[in-house]
């Protein structure tokens, strides 16, 4: 009996430990450094990567490129705000005081000057 529970162990060699660390990337999602070297961030949707990149903050769009990921990949820390102190709320617009005979004005204000600037 303990001859056999010991080949079970051996079974779950290096073999068994590679596949889980795979499985167990496979399925990371978030911002990572880009494993292409291009970007300081790549998102990793379902450990895959995406054309979703980021650079400074700034966020933007470069597919990934056919060649395979050599790099061990790496969580970037977070940037925003996680308690949505950078979020603004849709309804926020209406606790706003609209003066429509103001926002008239300022259109036909600004529609003179664009014509009088094209003369």
């Amino acid at each position: 009996m303990s001859r056999r529970s010991s080949s079970t162990s051996l079974a779950a060699g290096p073999r068994e430990r590679d596949r889980s660390r795979k499985e167990e990337i496979v399925h990371e999602e978030g911002w990572y450094n880009d494993p292409y070297g291009r970007h300081e961030a790549r998102w990793m949707s379902d450990g895959t990567p995406t054309a979703l990149v980021q650079d400074a903050g700034v966020e933007s769009q470069d597919p990934p490129p056919d060649e395979p990921i050599t790099t061990t990949l790496e969580r970037v820390a977070e940037t925003t705000a996680a308690d949505g102190s950078d979020l603004k709320r849709a309804d926020d617009a209406e606790s706003q005081i609209v003066n429509p005979s103001a926002m008239t004005q300022a259109m036909n204000d600004a529609g003179e000057e664009s014509i009088d600037s094209s003369w």
